[in-house]
């Protein structure tokens, strides 16, 4: 029996869409990689090793995004 999405409140919603999403990332296998985006994957990695820029603290950049708003 479907019972509409009506019914449920914003917060159920919420753990609803959680609950789908953490079973769709649970399961890598289900979402296979084209041949692209391996390869794009691949250059991004390698980028990111031979830079030696390992990213900011999450703090630093929300302070950034806060003072662009």
């Amino acid at each position: 029996m479907r019972t509409g999405l009506g019914t449920l409140s914003i917060g159920e919603k919420l753990q609803l869409v959680e609950d789908i999403w953490d079973s769709i990332a649970a399961d890598q296998t289900a979402l296979p990689l084209t041949d692209e985006q391996r390869v794009e994957l691949d250059r991004r990695l390698d980028a990111y090793e031979s830079d030696n820029i390992k990213g900011r603290e999450s703090s630093e950049v929300l302070a950034a995004i806060k003072g662009r708003l």
